[in-house]
């Protein structure tokens, strides 16, 4: 009951005309200020959560989470099929799987370009998920293709672009390091054929990579059955460091083990920092909220002296009059996160939805701006709002406790 009476005057001190209007306007713009603090929060956290998901999601879905290499040598891993099996056996990976990575300049009607060749295995599950699925145009099939006039190679989609090059077309692979000759090692030249583009979101993969069967790369690199990597993925991918660590003692010292993780670690690291900046730079609007709510309750304090005095004269306890107003810098707070959660979460969706902010794509690796507020943050950024706005109703609070009833109703 003592609940209700507190929560009754509070919300009738807040909605009641006043003879000041400058306590109107200040409420309002602490509404505002909360409202636009927790809006700008929600918006920060959901750009961070959307670029590392759409980085995640787009790199992850074209590489390994684990990569197991050699150490210090360029002939090759010889045993990889035994040392694949070993790795698919451990917990947690759903899939081992050779590549050979080999870097060469492709040629295309006086465009060149350099580029990375991966070499894949056709009879792997992992095509099924990290391949198939981003082919635009032509048919990953045409790796299969032994009977052609040319290797058939799949190119990404910005490659092919900056090549000019369409499925179908002829393109010049020129290795480097081709042929040893008694005069030092000389290029070597492959006519080769687009069968079809790649697209996998991520920039980097589709502005320098392309893709063929690992027979017909080990025979255009004069190799033997040899691959440099062995792939791993697995169905938790947070777990990564741990498996990373498991597959290194099994592979043993002449191999080195890295994970997605480490792969990325400036970019992860860089959206940690950004998040954690985001935060604390924004929580800096809370504060300028607080501080128009510590504002408002100090002039209601004063205005409403000679209601204090009478409610106090009438029997309420100090404890009530004190609740009465940090009640009102709590609906003030809550009113505010309110609106910002609704505006926050409605912007993000929209921005998301329709790709309103765009990017340039070969430095952000993305076209667009992700937006992907989690629904849980609305609890810690509530909590945050709130909280700030609780601390701005004590002072003000414990002011209008010490209001003298006989003082203030002397003259009346």
């Amino acid at each position: 009951m003592a609940f209700s009476f507190e929560l009754f005057v509070a919300q009738r001190y807040l909605k009641a005309k006043r003879r000041q209007a400058a306590i109107s306007v200040i409420t309002a713009i602490s509404i505002g200020g909360v409202a636009a603090g927790v809006m700008a929060l929600v918006l920060a956290i959901g750009i961070n959560n959307g670029f590392r998901n759409t980085l995640q999601r787009n790199l992850l879905g074209a590489t390994a989470h684990v990569t197991v290499t050699e150490r210090g040598s360029t002939e090759g891993i010889s045993a990889w099929r035994e040392l694949s099996q070993k790795l698919a056996d451990l917990p947690g990976v759903t899939e081992s799987s050779p590549a050979l990575y080999e870097k060469v300049f492709l040629n295309a009607g006086g465009n060149s370009a350099g580029a990375v060749i991966k070499g894949l295995d056709l009879k792997s599950a992992r095509l099924a998920k990290d391949l198939i699925p981003f082919v635009k145009q032509g048919s990953w099939q045409s790796l299969q293709d032994e009977e052609s006039d040319a290797p058939y190679l799949l190119i990404g989609t910005k490659l092919a672009e900056s090549l000019g090059l369409r499925v179908g077309n002829y393109v010049q692979v020129i290795n480097p390091v081709g042929e040893l000759t008694p005069f030092g090692p000389r290029p070597s030249y492959h006519r080769m054929r687009i069968g079809g583009n790649i697209e996998t979101g991520f920039y980097d993969i589709d502005a320098n990579f392309a893709f063929m069967s690992l027979p017909a790369l080990q025979r255009m690199m004069s190799l033997g059955d040899v691959v440099n990597a062995i792939e791993l993925k697995m169905a938790n991918i947070e777990a990564a460091p741990a498996l990373a660590t498991v597959a290194q003692k099994l592979a043993g010292g002449h191999y080195l083990t890295t994970h997605w993780m480490d792969q990325n670690r400036q970019l992860l690291g860089a959206l940690k920092m950004e998040r954690i900046v985001s935060i604390i730079t924004i929580s800096l609007i809370q504060m300028i909220a607080a501080l128009n709510i510590f504002i408002t309750l100090v002039m209601m304090v004063m205005e409403k002296q000679r209601d204090i005095a009478i409610l106090l004269a009438m029997g309420a306890r100090v404890r009530q009059i004190r609740n009465i107003f940090i009640y009102q810098g709590l609906l003030i707070g809550g009113l505010g996160t309110a609106v910002g959660l609704v505006l926050g979460y409605s912007i993000s969706f929209a921005a998301d939805h329709y790709k309103l902010i765009a990017l340039a794509e070969e430095i952000y690796s993305i076209p667009y701006v992700p937006f992907a507020p989690n629904p849980m943050d609305a609890i810690w950024i509530s909590a945050l709002a709130l909280g700030i706005s609780f601390v701005a109703t004590l002072y003000p609070a414990n002011s209008a406790t010490r209001v003298a009833p006989a003082e203030s109703l002397r003259y009346e």
